[in-house]
């Protein structure tokens, strides 16, 4: 069994900090490398950040760049998102997954994607 599973969101104050955690299983996360995803209400998933296998590099959203900062613990098996200074548009469910690197684009969730986590909820609001 592949799988992974989010946890760490809840309702933040703009401005606030959130960290989620993505857990795998059956898999190593230095073998593979690992996307964070969002989809807000009404609107299609996007790409968030990607963290290479090796962890040397990493990839982020122009609107979250400076903000969100991806990682991992390789002991662990987890994959992290730091998320600071959030904004409402940050609002939505979060979701990490197994990905396939483009090298100038981030994934895309309709091509890129082999293994999804079933995502945890973040809002952000006053």
């Amino acid at each position: 069994q592949q799988q992974l599973a989010e946890s760490g969101g809840g309702l933040v104050q703009p401005g606030g900090s959130l960290r989620l955690s993505c857990a795998v299983s059956g898999f190593s996360v230095d073998d593979y490398a690992i996307g964070w995803f969002r989809q807000a209400p009404g609107k299609e998933r996007e790409g968030v950040a990607t963290i290479s296998s090796r962890g040397a590099s990493t990839k982020y959203a122009d609107s979250v760049r400076g903000r969100f900062t991806i990682s991992k613990d390789n002991a662990k098996n987890t994959v992290y998102l730091q998320m600071n200074s959030m904004l409402p548009e940050d609002t939505g469910v979060y979701l990490c997954a197994v990905v396939r690197l483009d090298g100038v684009r981030l994934p895309s969730p309709n091509y890129d994607v082999y293994y999804w986590g079933q995502g945890t909820q973040v809002t952000v609001s006053s």
